[in-house]
């Protein structure tokens, strides 16, 4: 489902200012610092959002998206995850649509709507990783 090496995924997150954490992080660990940034970005565009704080909502939104695109997306397989790496693409794709909207109509609840359809995949992610 996703790729062995996960660069993108190092990549997006290194430039999130983590450096430490991911140097020697398994494939499957980076996926899940991903998922944890995406959701600290999200609660943060929401409070910048009701604070009327517009620099700092797109600061934010744009980490979202980038993380979604150039990381969790990117990292996808879909030679070797079949339907649910296609499955994932559509809800990341939806994720990012969601999120751009609520930029540009500055609608909290688009945001949430982004953050109900991730929160499960990030859930059994995490879940995954405490089995393994």
């Amino acid at each position: 489902m996703y790729t062995s090496l996960n660069r993108n995924a190092a990549n997006v997150y290194k430039q999130m200012g983590v450096q430490s954490v991911v140097d020697g992080a398994s494939p499957h660990t980076l996926i899940q610092l991903l998922f944890d940034a995406l959701e600290a970005s999200l609660n943060a565009a929401k409070g910048a959002m009701q604070r009327g704080d517009v620099d700092e909502k797109g600061r934010q939104i744009g980490k979202a998206v980038r993380i979604l695109e150039e990381g969790l997306k990117a990292a996808l397989n879909q030679e070797q995850g079949g339907e649910i790496a296609q499955n994932l693409a559509s809800l990341y794709d939806y994720s990012i649509t969601q999120i751009t909207l609520a930029n540009l109509r500055n609608d909290v609840s688009l945001l949430e709507a982004a953050q109900n359809v991730i929160a499960p995949v990030a859930q059994g992610w995490r879940e995954m990783g405490q089995t393994a």
